[in-house]
C-alpha cells in the first residue's frame, strides 16, 4: 500500500514537473519545471531499484544539462516583449504532432524485441561500467556530446548576452 503511494507520488512530481515546462509562459520557470520532471525520473529508477542509473540522472541531467540551460537563460538578454496569445491552430498542430509521435513510439517499443543483457542479472556498478565501455561506448560517448553541445550553447548565449550589453 505504502510502495503504491510511493508511485502515485512520483507519477504526480514526474507530471507536475512536465506540466510545468510546457504550460508555463515564463521561460526560467519551464527550466525549473525540467528539473522537477528529471528528479521525478530520477524517483522512478529508484523505485525499480535502479540506484546508479538514478544517480546518473541527477548527476548528468540535472546537474549538468539542465542547470546549463539555467545559466544561458540567467545569462541572455532579458525578453520584455508582451507574450502573443496562442493561436488554435498552432495547439491543435502540436496535439497531433505529439499525439502521432506517441503512437510511433509505441508501436516501436510493442513491435522490438527486446534481447536480454549479457549480464544475467548482475547490475553492479562495476557490470553496469564495464559494459557501458564496452558494448555501450557509442551510446555513453553521444551522452557526452550532448552535455558538450548543453555547455557550448551555454557559452554562445552568455557571449551574445555580453556583446549585446556592451552596445
Amino acid at each position: 500500500m505504502i510502495k503504491d503511494a510511493v508511485f502515485i507520488g512520483i507519477i504526480f512530481l514526474t507530471l507536475l514537473g512536465a506540466f510545468m515546462a510546457v504550460w508555463l509562459r515564463n521561460i526560467f520557470y519551464n527550466a525549473l519545471g525540467l528539473i522537477l520532471s528529471l528528479a521525478g525520473i530520477a524517483g522512478l529508477f529508484l523505485y525499480l531499484n535502479s540506484e546508479f542509473l538514478a544517480v546518473m540522472q541527477v548527476i548528468i541531467y540535472i546537474g549538468a544539462v539542465s542547470i546549463a540551460i539555467i545559466f544561458a537563460i540567467m545569462l541572455s538578454h532579458p525578453d520584455f516583449r508582451q507574450h502573443e496569445p496562442r493561436s488554435a491552430f498552432k495547439v491543435v498542430r502540436a496535439a497531433l504532432i505529439a499525439g502521432f509521435s506517441f503512437f510511433v513510439l509505441q508501436k516501436t517499443v510493442r513491435g522490438t524485441s527486446w534481447a536480454l543483457s549479457a549480464t544475467d542479472g548482475d547490475y553492479s556498478i562495476r557490470t553496469i561500467g564495464r559494459e557501458l565501455l564496452t558494448v555501450y561506448a557509442l551510446p555513453f560517448e553521444a551522452v557526452s556530446l550532448v552535455l558538450l553541445v548543453a555547455i557550448l550553447g551555454a557559452l554562445l548565449l552568455s557571449g551574445r548576452a555580453g556583446k549585446e550589453d556592451a552596445k
